[in-house]
């Protein structure tokens, strides 16, 4: 092996943290086809790779990598192409970016004219990936994170030049047709007129095809805009040649076909233009909520500067009708925030000090002060974005169809053309006007364009009308798959149920339930776990201060120990109480039953040998769980629920929402087993969690979804992002899902419709009751590009009908009732149990609290 084939590059790695790590990624890394020599630093995380570029590819370094549990850190970049008009173009532009030295994966939306690429930047940078994209024949645009309006501009310009020689091109191409009218002796002298008159019309408007053509037979690749050149230049060259009687005759003047044929071309490019830019108008509407300045309170003087500028910790204020720079929590003050932009939320929310605010909302009414907590790359505004960029940026697995079909496409219709040609002229002996014609109508008829737009348009409009709605989809791939959902699997706490415990109840056995209170509060005081705030709240609000504790011990999954005033106290969960051989009366134990049967969480505690009593706590569940299941039922999802609470506590629960299924005192690791284990029953699962301990489970999940106030670890591992806590809008994500789905097989159905339907009568298969002009055939190929991305673009007024449930938008704030048994909120309009007591209506957020109070009501009314 030469020297000369020998390269070098250097690889940032990411995740290792011990020497073995940098061992296993050195050994992945040697043991790769092409691979000569490698080796790791730990130290700066780099490693470099010396390897033989016929055999071994970056592409093929970063799997090993990837294989062997590790990342390599890439540069992602989001160029726009002008240019493209089919999916050869989309093709030939992925080919040219792919051959560049550095480059890990393209891939290029038509409908967007945008192209996603990772890269090195150790081997290549932006200025090369413009230099390739104009060798190949296009226009290089520049990125989505430079100023957009250059581009923009460009393009407009463009536009505004294409439609006016459009304009001319018909004119021209009337004129053509009729000077054929004209009485004329001499017929030589017209077609001498139509030749002058067509010539430079037709390079002037046919500049861009004839370009293109060129370009792709330089790289030695077959277009669309070859064949329409060649439909352009057989109409053309046979006018001329009959025009000056070089071996055709007067018969095969085409003047008007070819002016009218590049005319049409022309408009069909124009039209799907400016179709295609209304795709990705939600990224420009994302991108545009960015405020360019915000007025930060420094060292006591405010003053305005760029958002860009904006540090975490600053102060910043906000007066109505201005938009919120970065994400912060406000510290004074009061506002009206409409956050629909971003979250979808249709109602104006109200905002306080300690409430958070996000970027890119306005402020209605009132004004604040905020401390900014995310800036820049960091907000929600710009994940959102980045989000949203990628995946318009990717392919669902249905998009093979297309690509499968574009890769013979164009070989086939040229074969096509060729033999209906030979077929009508040789074997039947059709005159050389009707046979030039019939090959004419092929090459111009055909379209992949269509073929190509089907799924990428769809996705793209699909995609960012969640973005709207406050439904953030990963990539492609999901919507195909969320489209086969049959099981959806919910955590519990902080799904289901709001994540904040509360105490209800405290049922002292000695008849001091403070004594109770003060005991448990004295050991939750040295304990972290989720439930002890809530006891240390309910001791707070009865004025008790925690005892001190000697010999503080946690036993993990069970429960707490301590010594208090001499005396050995426990707290737990009843297992573990009981399993230290306390004794426990009957009633004692019938009320312990009933606590768990009311779907609520119960901690004994108890001093010595004795057990004190009870603690219980109920987490509030949320008011749209209930119509959520049942949502999901009428698109046939069954559903289903995972907690690591007891099976009674879980079933009451479970009976509150609707749900039948119920996976019980499941630890936290095991979530993704459950998942696994209703996977092998061959369903297709979607798992909705919130929590760190939901990440595996949401990954493991054929579908993951995360509620949007759920942690970052949960967001970043599912492939669907619920920005707000809305139950809601799971079912109304999946229907988007479906919708999309439908939309792309509608697209692709058309695409596949118009080319055997039409392609065949180009060829002349009705002729002589159907003879296809060549112009006919410029103008249904663009109306085809033209209707499948209409059709696409019919998804951005698409509303779920899962949100038909939601309240219409208003400044209005929901005043919560109070659950008269348990003293939790709950919002009156979606409360599902509700109870009449002397003439006064009361709301509960539970079953259990409702029975609870029907049977003694005078019990819970102050």
């Amino acid at each position: 092996m030469g020297e000369e084939k020998k390269k070098e590059i250097e690889l940032q790695i990411t995740g290792m943290h011990c020497a073995t790590c940098a061992l296993t990624v050195e050994k992945s890394l040697s043991s790769t086809p092409g691979v000569l020599a490698s080796s790791v630093n730990l130290a700066t995380g780099k490693a470099r790779v010396s390897y033989d570029p016929s055999y071994a590819s970056l592409s093929d370094m970063t799997k090993a990598v990837e294989k062997s549990g590790f990342k390599v850190a890439l540069e992602k970049v989001v160029v726009r192409v002008g240019g493209m008009t089919c999916a050869s173009c989309v093709q030939t532009v992925t080919r040219a970016l792919t051959a560049l030295d550095g480059v890990v994966s393209v891939t290029v939306n038509l409908a967007t004219e945008r192209a996603y690429i990772s890269y090195n930047p150790s081997r290549i940078d932006v200025r090369k990936i413009r230099d390739a994209i104009q060798s190949a024949g296009y226009q290089y645009l520049g990125t989505d994170r430079d100023e957009m309006n250059e581009g923009e501009i460009i393009q407009e310009r463009e536009l505004k030049s294409q439609l006016f020689k459009i304009i001319i091109g018909f004119a021209f191409s009337f004129i053509i047709m009729g000077m054929m009218y004209i009485p004329a002796h001499d017929m030589h002298l017209v077609s001498f007129l139509q030749c002058i008159v067509t010539t430079p019309v037709l390079f002037w408007l046919g500049k861009p095809i004839f370009q293109a053509a060129i370009s792709a037979l330089r790289l030695k690749t077959l277009n669309m805009d070859v064949m329409y050149a060649m439909g352009i230049s057989v109409a053309y060259l046979a006018s001329v040649l009959g025009t000056f009687s070089i071996i055709l005759d007067m018969s095969t003047l085409f003047y008007e076909t070819a002016l009218m044929l590049t005319a049409f071309l022309s408009l069909g490019r124009y039209l799907e233009a400016r179709a295609k830019g209304r795709t990705s108008s939600a990224i420009a509407s994302l991108i545009g909520l960015q405020p360019d300045t915000a007025s930060v309170i420094r060292n006591g003087t405010e003053k305005q500067i760029p958002v860009q500028d904006v540090i975490i910790g600053d102060i910043i204020r906000m007066r109505p009708g201005e938009r919120i720079p970065v994400d912060g929590v406000i510290v004074s003050g009061s506002s009206y925030v409409d956050e629909s932009m971003v979250t979808g939320e249709p109602l104006a929310v109200f905002r306080e000090p300690g409430h958070e605010v996000i970027g890119g909302t306005l402020v209605i009414t009132g004004t604040c002060t905020y401390e900014a907590t995310r800036v820049g790359s960091d907000t929600m505004l710009a994940r959102i974005i980045r989000l949203v960029e990628e995946a318009q940026g990717s392919r669902p697995p249905v998009q093979r169809i297309a690509d499968s079909a574009v890769a013979w496409f164009i070989p086939f219709v040229l074969t096509i053309a060729i033999v209906s040609f030979l077929y009508w002229y040789g074997i039947r002996g059709m005159d050389l006007r009707f046979s030039l014609q019939t090959l004419i109508a092929v090459l111009v008829v055909a379209c992949p364009c269509a073929l190509g737009l089907a799924t990428p348009t769809a996705v793209t409009v699909g995609i960012g009308r969640g973005a709207e709605l406050g439904i953030l989809i990963r990539n492609g791939s999901v919507l195909e798959i969320a489209d086969t959902i049959n099981v959806a699997l919910f955590d519990k706490t902080g799904t289901i149920t709001r994540g904040k415990p509360v105490v209800t109840d405290v049922d002292s056995f000695t008849g001091n339930p403070n004594l109770l209170l003060s005991m448990a509060a004295s050991l939750e005081f040295l304990s972290d776990h989720p439930l002890s705030s809530a006891i240390l709240e309910k001791a707070q609000q009865e004025g008790i201060e925690p005892a001190e504790v000697s010999s503080f011990q946690t036993i993990t999954g069970s429960g707490l120990t301590g010594m208090i005033s001499g005396g050995i106290v426990r707290l737990g969960a009843p297992e573990f109480i009981l399993s230290q051989n306390l004794p426990i009366k009957l009633e004692e134990a019938e009320l312990l039953s009933k606590r768990e049967k009311e779907g609520k969480t119960t901690i004994l505690v108890s001093r010595d040998e004795r057990i004190l009593g009870i603690i219980s706590l109920a987490d509030q569940i949320k008011s749209d769980a209930s119509l959520c299941v049942r949502l999901l039922k009428e698109m046939g999802i069954r559903s289903g629920m995972v907690t690591g609470d007891n099976h009674i506590t879980a079933r009451a629960v479970a009976s509150m929402v609707g749900i039948h299924d119920i996976h019980a005192r499941i630890l936290p690791e095991g979530k993704e087993e459950e998942v696994a284990k209703v996977q092998k029953d061959g369903n297709v699962v979607a798992f909705i969690g919130d929590g760190l301990n939901d990440a595996p489970a949401l990954a493991r999940a054929d579908t993951g979804i995360a509620i949007g106030s759920g942690t970052d670890v949960a967001i970043e591992s599912a492939d669907i992002v619920l920005v707000r806590d809305s139950l809601i809008h799971i079912p109304a994500s999946l229907q988007l899902a479906r919708k999309v789905m439908g939309r792309i097989r509608l697209n692709l159905f058309w695409a596949f419709a118009y080319n055997s339907i039409l392609i065949p009568l180009a060829a002349g298969i009705l002729y002589p009751a159907i003879q296809f002009r060549p112009e006919y055939g410029a103008l249904a190929m663009a109306l085809s590009s033209v209707t499948v991305i209409t059709l696409s673009l019919l998804l951005k007024r698409y509303t779920p009908p899962a949100l038909d449930h939601e309240k219409k938008p208003g400044m209005h704030i929901d005043m919560p009732e109070i659950d008269p048994v348990c003293g939790m909120s709950v919002q009156s309009e979606t409360a599902e149990f509700i109870s009449e007591y002397q003439g006064k209506t009361y709301y509960f957020c539970n079953k259990g609290c409702k029975d609870a109070f029907d049977t003694d009501p005078d019990r819970y009314i102050k």
